[in-house]
């Protein structure tokens, strides 16, 4: 990839990022019709913080993150879960939601991050470009229901994955974006039920980027995970939902 053509990429993935849809699968035990969906104060005090979880900061601001479900459209109507997830907001029509962002601290610099610009050769600076962007970014989300909310909202989730398997258009706060495909991953098998899932989408130069998603119920409260890592996208090297984080909110949510 020229220098040009990567810089190029990574803005582009810096400002759609949050556009990119994703999510994986398997299941477990149901809940009753008679759950009681948790207050937004309580999501608030069970979402994770930096102190439960080691190697992350974590922005509780929103400020990254749509404001509100408005900020996302899209025409396939069946997809829109898996489009509400990848932006941290609730799949379904929750009783109360929370979300934040967590970021992997960064990496200790290698030899060329002391070098300057100039002095870097071509193939230094690209390597030096993908390390720095090379952090797990992960929208973490938490929606609560009543009754069998959760339920029905984890199987919207579920049956997208498969329904959408061929890509939807998606408009999330103004920026139009083309998610190509939706394919089914193992899931972590956190929480009664969980699935996920990644999702490719188109990038100038024709190049692909490719995000990952996961959806865990946790009785009347589902957990979303979106995550994103710029300089691997550019690679096309291999990434995942970090366990860490989906751990971190399982022990938080028991």
């Amino acid at each position: 990839m020229k220098r040009s053509s990567g810089v190029r990429v990574a803005a582009t993935v810096a400002v759609s990022a949050l556009s990119l849809a994703l999510v994986t699968g398997c299941g477990g035990d149901s809940g009753g019709s008679d759950a009681k969906a948790l207050s937004s104060a309580e999501l608030k005090k069970a979402i994770i913080a930096a102190s439960d979880v080691d190697g992350y900061k974590v922005d509780a601001s929103g400020k990254q993150l749509p404001k509100s479900k408005d900020d996302i459209k899209s025409s396939e109507e069946k997809c829109v879960p898996l489009a509400y997830a990848m932006g941290g907001l609730a799949p379904g029509d929750s009783a109360s939601n929370a979300a934040v962002m967590a970021t992997e601290d960064r990496k200790k610099p290698s030899d060329t991050a002391s070098k300057s610009l100039e002095d870097l050769s071509e193939g230094e600076f690209e390597d030096s470009f993908t390390d720095a962007l090379s952090l797990n970014m992960t929208v973490v989300g938490l929606s609560s229901y009543d009754g069998d909310g959760a339920e029905q909202t984890f199987k919207s989730v579920s049956d997208a994955v498969e329904s959408c398997s061929g890509g939807f258009p998606v408009t999330m706060q103004g920026t139009d974006q083309k998610i190509t495909k939706i394919s089914s991953e193992k899931a972590s098998g956190a929480g009664d039920e969980s699935v996920a899932f990644t999702a490719k989408s188109d990038l100038e130069d024709g190049d692909v980027g490719t995000t990952h998603v996961e959806v865990v119920r946790h009785g009347s409260t589902i957990a979303t995970y979106y995550t994103m890592n710029l300089g691997l996208m550019m690679t096309d090297k291999a990434y995942d939902v970090p366990a860490a984080l989906i751990d971190a909110q399982a022990a938080k949510l028991k």
